[in-house]
């Protein structure tokens, strides 16, 4: 059992990152990796929201669903919708100044197709409550662990001497598909799938 948790958490926060394997979340990490505190804030934001979703959608997989299979896909926007209510109030109210740097990005967590993919993957791959934790946990420090590295590189970057054919966005283009190759190495960690 705890082997089989370590592969679903190696999984989802090395082998099959949801965004430099899968490619969702991409907006965010494009959009708010310009800084490091800012993505690690919101990459730590994204984590809790996955977490809440990944609970509330073991509960409605196990208690609600096998009875109204059609409200899937709408009970699980309306999880992670409300969660990101509350993160944002409760952003607003401790961190005025972290709200303010998020911008529009806190409350695009909603259309997060990360979060909303791990709701999909967690019942598609029949995740048990506590399997369904671990494997939101990897993959909410995965986000966060892809937003923190493609902060650092771009923040470095700015302080390099870069050709203008490649500096900003193409720069970037570049930084994210070199992670992704990355990321691409581990894939032969606990069988690739977890």
């Amino acid at each position: 059992m705890t082997a089989n948790l370590l592969g679903i958490f190696i999984g989802s926060l090395l082998v099959n990152n949801f965004v430099l394997s899968y490619f969702l979340g991409l907006c965010p990490f494009f959009g708010v990796s310009g800084k490091l505190q800012t993505a690690f804030r919101l990459g730590m934001a994204s984590t809790f929201v996955m977490v809440v979703t990944s609970l509330c959608a073991s509960l409605l997989n196990t208690y609600v669903l096998p009875y109204a299979p059609y409200l899937r896909l709408i009970s699980f926007i309306l999880v992670i919708a409300s969660t990101v209510q509350f993160v944002e109030m409760a952003i607003k109210k401790l961190s005025p100044a972290l709200f303010k740097a998020l911008g529009i990005f806190l409350p695009l967590i909603t259309t997060n197709c990360a979060i909303l993919g791990l709701a999909l993957f967690q019942t598609s791959r029949g995740y048990n409550l506590i399997q369904g934790l671990v494997f939101a946990t990897g993959a909410g420090l995965g986000f966060t662990l892809a937003l923190v590295l493609m902060a650092g590189i771009r923040e470095e970057s700015e302080l390099a001497d870069q050709p203008a054919v490649v500096r900003g966005t193409a720069m970037t283009l570049i930084a994210a598909g070199l992670l992704s190759l990355a990321f691409m190495g581990f894939a032969g960690l606990f069988g690739g799938e977890a």
